[in-house]
């Protein structure tokens, strides 16, 4: 889902794989692209698990947000429909815990927009356990406590294999607000 050209075919893909039986697979929506509101709704129309993340790579104005204030603020519009949807499908407890099963993935390092998720998750009164927040390895170390602290369940993503460096570099290289963010998170912990 890096990639727009590729988003119409890997969510064909998806809904091929759940026709078949595979009820286990979710996808990633990037909030940046102005087709995710859509996507988005007919995702949770169908119980799919959403991993929600802005989007890091450049895209053409045509497909995509240019400006940061609009690509946070779907952000927030989309995981108010995604936990809003998580609560209408009824996230019942799957064990003697209470834990729910996270239907709503919200990967963010921005302290507003889990401030955000946090306010409209308790104004719904959706438990905290239905929501995860999932950050990369290393950076801000200190929201992924505090969320844990809180019950929400945190997810941490670690590039791996022999391909990790180049995901990186080329994060970086895609958007230079990247590397100032990298580097001003990396010294925050």
């Amino acid at each position: 889902m890096e990639d727009s050209p590729v988003t119409k075919i890997t969510l064909d893909l998806l809904f091929q794989m759940r026709r078949e039986g595979f009820d286990n697979v979710g996808t990633v929506i990037q909030s940046y692209l102005y087709r995710s509101e859509e996507d988005v709704c007919n995702l949770i129309r169908n119980g799919i698990t959403v991993r929600l993340c802005k989007g890091a790579y450049k895209e053409p104005a045509e497909v995509a947000f240019p400006k940061k204030s609009d690509v946070d603020e779907n952000y927030d519009r989309l995981a108010d429909l995604l936990m809003k949807g998580a609560l209408e499908q009824g996230a019942k407890p799957v064990s003697a815990d209470g834990r729910f099963p996270p239907l709503t993935g919200l990967a963010t390092h921005d302290d507003k927009r889990i401030a955000h998720a946090k306010a409209y998750a308790q104004s719904i009164n959706l438990p905290n356990s239905a929501l995860e927040f999932q950050m990369l390895y290393g950076i801000r170390r200190d929201l992924q406590e505090q969320a844990a602290k809180e019950g929400y369940p945190v997810r941490v993503y670690v590039p791996y294999g022999t391909e990790w460096y180049p995901y990186y570099m080329r994060r970086l290289a895609e958007r230079p607000a990247n590397v100032w963010f990298f580097i001003s998170n990396f010294f925050r912990n």
